[in-house]
């Protein structure tokens, strides 16, 4: 049994390129057409397995002792898996987990997929439980490929206060991993993204043989260096539509000063904006639709351009998190889960805190069917009514996000100042993220009211003359 795997955007950026020092890790998840449910839950040490069940590929995993606490965004059905997204562990170390990305030929041919081994809707459950570091993460999740196998490509970063790391599987059991530079930002969609790399350096890890291997199969087809892209990855009409553009789009924002296509295969991995990033930098880039082009589906172009390249906020993101690890507060509320549920254009991130043992219900308790009592529920019905007459809602939209996260913004500044003071710290940042989702869900509702409010009187059954 096997959800269909969907597609995503990530997004990285460096302590010294964030607007406040925090690393940042995040991570549209998206799915296919159908709908598949999310929920915020934090998995508890006692509620941790001793064995992990893979649905997807039937292997069993024995897990560590001691599991620390973590944040987690899972299916609310677990029939398919886990699929548990992202989250923050207890000591602050930050996981999303997986980007899907490409592969080739020549190297499946050497190292084919492992059917029974590990995938998306496995790797953060039996990884970031277990990991005191970001580099710790990479390190334990190159064990378990190298033993376990992958039954699909995927890249996944990881965060702590000091550094972030982005892996990608090289076929069924090799992998390599890249220490993003602290002053530097990477937009990584639906493809192998890492570029230009070095064996020799301290800041890259990777499987033991990857260097012989591409040395004895002939793998490299550049004359000088080592591109793993160009080696393990591919560059195909398809990337040149649905992969390409999206990076394109996010390097023009904080780089409107390189002028680049949003089909050139080789737009570059690790980048440097020409400012500091901030987390609503992060939320418009990754609701982003190529405005202000001639590709923007809302926008003026015709139909062909309308239709050409795939947007980063599309109908079928299904949650938004924003990983945040922050350097300069108390060690507990350094980790902050900001999230969202549904298309990303109409929806409104929020800052939780992660040092939490329980989250608020409306985001917890996401059912299976249609309740506009949760958030993931309501934010998906306004993004249907949005789409329809995007012109006349993205003001009321756009007032809903800003005043949003405005709001919770500054039940945070204040909940950061007392929260140390707390004796039983869990309880009150539960308290102050019961806050903000109440909040969200009043603003949420408030401007689904508007916008019917608004749309009824566009109504096509209407009529001049009143009674």
């Amino acid at each position: 049994m096997k959800r269909k795997i969907g597609s995503c955007t990530t997004i990285l950026v460096g302590k010294k390129a964030s607007i406040d020092g925090s690393t940042l890790i995040a991570r549209n998840e998206d799915g296919s057409e159908s709908l598949y449910p999310q929920k915020f839950i934090v998995i508890n040490p006692e509620d941790q397995p001793k064995v992990f069940h893979s649905v997807v590929s039937g292997v069993e995993i024995p897990l560590p002792d001691n599991p620390l606490r973590y944040t987690s965004t899972p299916d609310a059905d677990d029939a398919y898996g886990i699929w548990a997204g992202a989250g923050i562990n207890s000591i602050n170390v930050a996981m999303t987990a997986t980007e899907t990305i490409t592969t080739n030929a020549r190297i499946l041919g050497i190292d084919p997929l492992e059917k029974s081994g590990i995938g998306e809707a496995d790797i953060l459950t039996i990884v970031l439980p277990y990991i005191h570091s970001a580099k710790d993460g990479v390190i334990r999740l190159g064990k378990l490929l190298e033993k376990y196998g992958a039954y699909e490509p995927n890249g996944v970063a990881f965060a702590d206060s000091d550094e972030i790391w982005y892996l990608e599987t090289i076929g069924g059991h090799h992998w390599a991993a890249i220490r993003i530079p602290d002053d530097a930002y990477v937009i990584a969609p639906n493809r192998f993204n890492i570029d230009h790399f070095d064996f020799d350096s301290t800041e890259t890890l990777y499987s033991d043989d990857l260097p012989e291997l591409i040395e004895k199969f002939h793998l490299n087809p550049n004359f000088d260096g080592v591109n793993l892209r160009h080696i393990f990855g591919s560059a195909t009409i398809k990337d040149t539509r649905y992969n390409n553009p999206r990076a394109w789009y996010v390097q023009k924002h904080f780089n409107p000063e390189i002028e680049k296509s949003p089909t050139d295969h080789d737009l570059p991995f690790i980048c440097h904006a020409n400012r500091k990033i901030s987390v609503e930098d992060f939320k418009w880039a990754l609701s982003s639709h190529f405005q202000n082009t001639q590709f923007d589906p809302y926008g003026n172009g015709n139909e062909t351009e309308k239709n050409l390249y795939r947007p980063i906020g599309i109908n079928r993101n299904l949650e938004t998190h924003i990983l945040q690890i922050r350097n300069d507060v108390p060690t507990e509320i350094v980790g902050v889960h900001w999230l969202a549920f549904g298309p990303n254009t109409f929806n409104s991130v929020i800052p939780f805190y992660a040092n939490v043992s329980n989250t608020p219900a409306c985001y917890r308790n996401t059912t299976e069917t249609f309740d506009p009592n949760t958030i993931y529920w309501l934010s998906r019905t306004m993004a249907l009514i949005g789409d329809a007459n995007y012109d006349l809602y993205s003001d009321l939209e756009a007032s809903f996000e800003q005043n949003t996260v405005a709001a919770c913004r500054a039940i945070q500044i204040k909940a950061d100042q007392e929260a140390t003071n707390r004796k039983d710290v869990l309880a009150y940042l539960e308290a102050i993220n019961e806050q903000m989702a109440e909040i969200s869900l009043k603003n949420a509702k408030k401007l689904l009211g508007d916008m019917v409010d608004l749309g009824t009187t566009q109504m096509k059954l209407r009529y001049s003359l009143n009674d």
